[in-house]
């Protein structure tokens, strides 16, 4: 949104949910800038002129500047909060919007951000978008967990993701893209390979299954991942695939096994947290390797 005003309005009408002001005109609830209501965007005036100046986005409070060119992207906020306690220097928090916070310091000299994506691809898809548009972040690196449709797969292993299937409408009504299966972009998922092997990381290559739903009466392996060859299964490559692939961007995803779905079993816990750090020391690796 582009406004050429140096004052946030000061008189704004509301009707069933609809703002009519002098300045912004006519604005629904949900597209009002930052989610600001009617009655109360006079007393945020700080965030209305940043929103106004370009200087935030709507959903990352960070300012322009803030947040690096290369983001590890978990799902969980206190996974990103994780690595950021136990290995970046010079953390600083830059955002913290509706809890998903994100954080900007340095791994061997060079500079990351690690921050939250949330479940699923409508999540992701908000916070790729931004981070890309918004920050000119160039590469987004997943870094998440998914479930096993084989037990040729077990616990702790660790995927390289080279395209994720979806059912998702996402791609096709953001971008008009009518392909079930989005390929990951750039050159990271290389990098990613070339660190693993010279570190002598096992890594495992292929295909994954981004579904909308976590529960479901459908048993077994649905008819996309097997139509696809996806062994295993997460909710939000597919949308970052999309995002990096419109805007031109770097996206690649590293995931670890942690639940078998044929066998039903899963690590607790406390055997996850232990079961993650293979994952982000690779993803760090190949970070300061871009």
């Amino acid at each position: 949104m582009n406004l050429s005003v140096t004052n946030p309005p000061q008189t704004m009408t509301a009707t069933n949910n609809h703002c009519q002001s002098p300045i912004l005109g006519s604005l629904t609830g949900w597209s009002l800038v930052n989610h600001l209501t009617c009655e109360n965007i006079s007393s945020h005036k700080n965030t209305y002129l940043e929103l106004q100046l370009g200087k935030m986005s709507i959903h990352i409070n960070a300012k322009v500047g803030e947040i690096a060119s290369i983001v590890l992207m978990p799902g969980d906020p206190l996974r990103a909060q994780f690595i950021a306690d136990n290995y970046l220097k010079d953390v600083t928090k830059v955002s913290q919007t509706r809890n998903v916070l994100y954080f900007t310091g340095t791994y061997n000299n060079t500079r990351i951000t690690v921050g939250a994506s949330g479940m699923g691809c409508p999540s992701i898809g908000i916070y790729s978008y931004e981070l890309y548009t918004e920050f000119n972040v160039k590469t987004i690196i997943r870094i998440g967990t998914c479930g096993s449709y084989t037990t040729q797969l077990r616990f702790y292993d660790l995927i390289n993701v080279q395209a994720a299937a979806s059912e998702s409408t996402f791609a096709k009504h953001a971008w008009g893209y009518e392909e079930e299966l989005q390929i990951c972009q750039g050159s990271v998922f290389d990098s990613i390979n070339q660190v693993a092997a010279s570190s002598n990381i096992p890594l495992k290559t292929g295909n994954i299954h981004s579904s909308d739903v976590f529960y479901s009466k459908t048993e077994g392996t649905p008819a996309l991942a097997l139509k696809y060859n996806c062994d295993a299964v997460e909710m939000e490559s597919f949308a970052l695939f999309a995002n990096a692939r419109h805007l031109n961007k770097n996206a690649a995803c590293l995931l670890t096994v942690t639940d078998i779905i044929p066998t039903h079993e899963r690590l607790s816990a406390t055997e996850r947290e232990q079961a993650l750090l293979p994952m982000m020391n690779l993803a760090l690796d190949t970070a300061c390797s871009l």
